[in-house]
């Protein structure tokens, strides 16, 4: 299969690090990064990047740091994210990306299993103290690393240690990466067992960033700008991978905030943003309340979860941009996308076509499978489980889906998900779509219970908009909308806020946990 993605230009020769040298020397004061911090806005430009990757590399190889190595990184959206990673193809090493909210349990966990030596994280929180107990247990951690937090015994200071001194960054031509080699683990977020290491190497990160940009002609013309974590494949692949592969801006916010999202478009003319569902949602609410000129923003693209059909007519109404659905996860990243020649709506109905690089099939039950450039190496430390999800090949996504009709797919759901009921399936995106249209849902999320005389039943969980709606309003509104009574919730819940990862997504196995399901 190499041959075949080499030859048809899936995989390549060379990394991310090409791509910025071409664009540092296209444009070289061009505005790599434009990153909203905490406390204030810093620009980094394509050159400073590039010195700034040689710099920290070199940084990386005084700490020990060869070939293969694992550089574990819990940061923020900064831009010093994105030149560490880079400085990690630089000096040969692979990038661990850690979620900001993940404790010692999880990063203990993931540090054994990967090896790191190096830990950068922020100074302020609780990353600090956590590292330190950390490193009293894995012999492998050697060398802890802080932003912005000034001395602290056994930990190095990011700037004193990579940019304040001068090193010699003749040592680097040996190490760097190649297109074939491991380039990342990230880790998934183990909601059910043990979190899975996904391995991806720079060509199957390439592929599955060109997903967006050609599906959608992105150019490096485009502003680009996103909510989700950096450290989240989302973040990874389209705020910082694809930026660099195009030659294009990339705006960062150090964490999510639809009022910032809204200014930094008004402010950087940014023309493509992405996210989950609920960040689309939530910068529609945010620009009712608060209008500002969206004018340059053309595209939202959005994945995670099904796009309810209000929420697709609501974007074009208040934002006037075009949502296009897409579909993956960290194994594969985009692997299917609605296109610009499809109608405005397809968004609402689909979930997209596949890439040309990637291959789908529905399966036995629904089970969504997928094959092709884009798919991840397999688990670190866990060749059985990822084994385990193939057949001849495929790989079992653990999702949902059915034909959409126009060449495409619709998810259905995850399998965990599957409320079956009576022996009838209750199509759960559907309904929750559906309840998102009575006036006094703001979010909705559909889990099973257990029953003993239909094995489950459906529970409307609610975060209400204004007054709580009773059970008998939202029936009363899924019959006047014509679903079969089967498909209608028997119990009602309204909470206050659904559960969400970082990324956006609705965490349901904490609501069935909670309401006993």
């Amino acid at each position: 299969m190499t041959q075949e993605y080499l030859a048809n230009g899936w995989w390549r020769q060379t990394t991310v690090l090409d791509d910025l040298r071409t664009a540092a020397g296209r444009h070289p004061d061009r505005p790599a990064i434009v990153a909203y911090g905490a406390d204030a806005v810093e620009t980094v430009t394509f050159a400073e990047l590039a010195a700034l990757v040689e710099r920290i590399a070199a940084g990386l190889l005084a700490l020990g740091v060869r070939r293969g190595d694992v550089v574990s990184v819990q940061l923020p959206n900064c831009w010093q994210f994105t030149a560490l990673c880079l400085a990690c193809a630089r000096a040969g090493a692979v990038v661990h990306p850690v979620l900001p909210i993940m404790r010692r349990r999880e990063v203990e966990f993931m540090v054994r299993r990967t090896g790191a030596r190096v830990y950068v994280a922020p100074a302020q929180g609780p990353y600090a103290e956590i590292l330190d107990e950390v490193r009293a247990v894995v012999s492998s951690l050697e060398h802890i690393v802080l932003l912005d937090g000034g001395l602290r015994a056994g930990a190095l200071d990011f700037r004193a240690h990579f940019l304040d001194t001068d090193w010699d960054t003749g040592g680097l031509d040996g190490q760097e990466a190649r297109a074939g080699d491991l380039a990342q683990v990230m880790f998934t977020s183990g909601t059910t067992g043990e979190p899975k290491g996904v391995m991806h190497s720079h060509n199957t990160l390439y592929a599955l960033t060109r997903a967006e940009s050609q599906s959608l002609g992105l150019t490096g013309d485009d502003v680009i700008t996103m909510g989700s974590p950096m450290t989240h494949q989302a973040g990874y692949a389209y705020c910082f991978l694809m930026p660099m592969l195009l030659g294009a801006t990339a705006v960062y916010q150090y964490a999510w905030d639809p009022a910032l999202m809204l200014r930094l478009v008004e402010e950087q003319g940014a023309t493509f943003a992405m996210g989950a569902t609920t960040f689309l949602v939530d910068a529609i609410e945010e620009q009712r309340r608060a209008p500002r000129d969206l004018s340059s923003l053309r595209v939202f693209a959005c994945g995670g979860s099904p796009i309810p059909p209000l929420v697709v007519e609501r974007a074009g109404e208040v934002l006037g941009v075009r949502v296009h659905a897409l579909w993956g996860m960290t194994e594969n990243g985009t692997v299917t996308i609605t296109r610009p020649e499809d109608p405005p709506d397809r968004a609402a109905m689909s979930d997209g076509r596949p890439v040309d690089w990637m291959r789908v099939r529905i399966a036995e039950g629904g089970r969504l499978q997928v094959r092709g450039a884009s798919q991840c190496l397999g688990y670190l430390g866990r060749p059985d489980l990822y084994e385990a999800a193939l057949t001849d090949g495929w790989f079992d996504t653990g999702d949902l889906a059915r034909d959409d009709g126009f060449g495409g797919i619709r998810i259905a759901g995850r399998v965990k998900d599957l409320i079956v009921r009576g022996g009838e399936k209750v199509p759960v995106v559907e309904v929750e779509a559906a309840l998102l249209r009575h006036r006094a849902v703001r979010d909705v999320a559909i889990v099973g219970y257990a029953d003993e005389r239909l094995g489950e039943r459906a529970c409307a969980i609610v975060v209400a908009d204004g007054p709580p709606p009773k059970l008998a309003e939202l029936t009363a509104h899924l019959a006047g909308l014509g679903m079969a009574k089967q498909y209608w919730p028997e119990r009602l819940e309204v909470w206050d806020e659904l559960p969400k990862t970082p990324s956006g997504k609705i965490q349901k196995f904490l609501l069935r946990d909670q309401i006993g399901g």
